[in-house]
């Protein structure tokens, strides 16, 4: 084995693992220790870099096979990368406020990123599996933070019982396909795949694993109370730094391990789930007046709008999936970081819609930056989640799934009225009562700032696939050619 080779090509994934043991050696020496923050950072910008060096790189393998790096997994971790170094951004003075700040958290964070890129780039069931749980087991951690009141420890709680559940189940179908193929690798599955019980039972099972970590329809039952008990800032690394890591992973099995073919018909499976999320996420989400539980549903619903790229089973859907990752990530942590900074003021419960009545003029510039990312949620142009959503809808409409498209943008437009709800509260009632709000620091507020900037950025200047992102997440190879070279 090439060790520094290999270690080169997962460079992200150990970067921000040493770093996490760095943080537990400091928080060992001085307890909620500052310096564990401006680790975080410069280790996660690290392993930022790094990936977008590597972006235009073939898919190339690592570790005897176990994990593939470069083409679009080097693009899935820049948005795990990025997504959790945003998140990081907005914690620190958020934890603090609330008065939940553990060193610890970092490396929780840390940890729990490194598992995910390497989930995002597992090439073998046992990688795979490694990953997620790495993943999994440090959420389960985070989500029970605020440990002192009912709702945190009824969100780990449920969180750890369902993820072990859905584990159980993932596992299960693994073995199954060892069993039917005689082989863990993600590429030697594929080159023996089949339409005997045993295959189609593992693969079953498989799907049913991933689906509860992307919290489809009917598997999302956790979404509503995890996302409503955990500290709001590490809401957004649930919702957006894990969903980007698994479907990565998704796109990747669905790839090279699942060849579609006759009695094979995973599109339709996939399908019949993505017009279930999308109309149930949605329509629960129409009737939620908890803010937060709202954005949990509705990331229930955008679950379902990538599965329908998913569905289409064609490079150009992978591709858009990919894109719809980055651009829902960069709206969804704006989203809830701003709702996090109403949070932390006293007097008034205000993740409760109604609470935020007239709050839009108090503190202009978080009012107008929730409006965008609630417009580009929402699918309005010009924004990035109108981008995303027009590359994931013409790639189903592209692979004749034309219905499903048309069932995706009606589910879109219902969308509108749960998000311009919040605006109307913003702007258009008046106060409960008098509330002060404190100013929020110049790196909480330069964070917000610059993901709205980025919202409206590539929402006018979309990064095509025509013209360019194809070849820069398939790498020289793409996704077929690299497959075939894949031990």
């Amino acid at each position: 084995m090439d060790y520094l080779g290999d270690i080169q090509a997962f460079l992200p994934g150990v970067i921000t693992a040493v770093a996490g043991l760095v943080v537990i050696v400091v928080e060992s020496l001085k307890k909620d220790s500052p310096l564990n923050f401006y680790i975080t950072i410069v280790s996660l910008a690290a392993g930022l870099v790094f990936s977008v060096l590597s972006l235009g790189s073939e898919l190339q393998t690592a570790f005897s096979g176990m994990l593939v790096h470069g083409g679009p997994v080097a693009f899935g971790n820049i948005v795990i990368l990025a997504g959790a170094l945003f998140c990081v951004f907005i914690s620190e003075d958020y934890l603090r406020g609330i008065n939940h700040y553990y060193g610890e958290t970092y490396a929780l964070i840390l940890f729990a990123t490194s598992g995910m890129l390497a989930l995002a780039g597992s090439n073998d069931l046992i990688t795979l599996f490694v990953g997620l749980e790495t993943m999994s087991i440090c959420l389960y951690v985070m989500a029970g933070l605020i440990k002192n009141e009912k709702e945190g420890a009824e969100s780990a709680l449920k969180y750890f019982l369902l993820g072990a559940f859905s584990t159980g189940f993932l596992l299960y179908g693994m073995a199954l396909l060892y069993g039917a193929t005689g082989t863990t690798s993600i590429p030697g599955i594929g080159a023996a795949a089949s339409t005997d019980l045993l295959f189609l039972a593992g693969t079953a099972l498989l799907l049913v694993g991933f689906l509860f970590k992307i919290s489809a329809v009917p598997f999302h039952m956790w979404t509503p109370d995890v996302y409503q008990g955990t500290p709001t800032t590490l809401t957004a690394y649930f919702a957006t730094a894990s969903k980007a890591g698994t479907f990565v992973a998704f796109i990747l099995v669905l790839s090279r391990a699942l060849p579609i073919m006759e009695g094979l018909n995973w599109q339709l499976v996939l399908s019949v789930i993505a017009i279930l999320t999308m109309i149930f996420g949605n329509i629960i989400a129409l009737v939620q007046d908890n803010v937060k539980r709202m954005l949990a549903y509705s990331s229930v619903a955008h679950a379902g709008y990538a599965l329908v790229g998913l569905a289409a089973g064609t490079f150009e859907g992978y591709n858009a999936v990919l894109y719809y990752l980055f651009a829902y990530t960069i709206m969804n942590i704006g989203a809830f970081g701003v709702i996090a900074y109403y949070e932390r003021n006293k007097g008034l419960d205000f993740t409760q819609v109604q609470n935020l009545a007239g709050l839009g003029f108090k503190e202009p510039l978080m009012g107008i930056s929730l409006s965008v990312f609630l417009f580009s949620l929402a699918g309005i142009p010009p924004l990035v989640g109108f981008v995303g959503k027009y590359y994931v809808f013409a790639a189903a409409i592209n692979a004749e799934m034309i219905g499903l498209a048309i069932v995706g943008v009606l589910a879109s437009a219902a969308s509108v009225y749960y998000y311009l709800r919040v605006m109307v509260y913003l702007y258009f009632r008046e106060e409960h009562q008098p509330v002060t709000l404190f100013t929020p620091t110049l790196m909480y507020k330069g964070t917000i700032v610059v993901l709205a900037i980025l919202t409206i950025y590539y929402g006018v200047e979309p990064v095509l696939p025509s013209e360019g992102l194809m070849e820069i997440l398939n790498g020289s190879g793409g996704y077929k050619e690299a497959a075939t070279m894949l031990p």
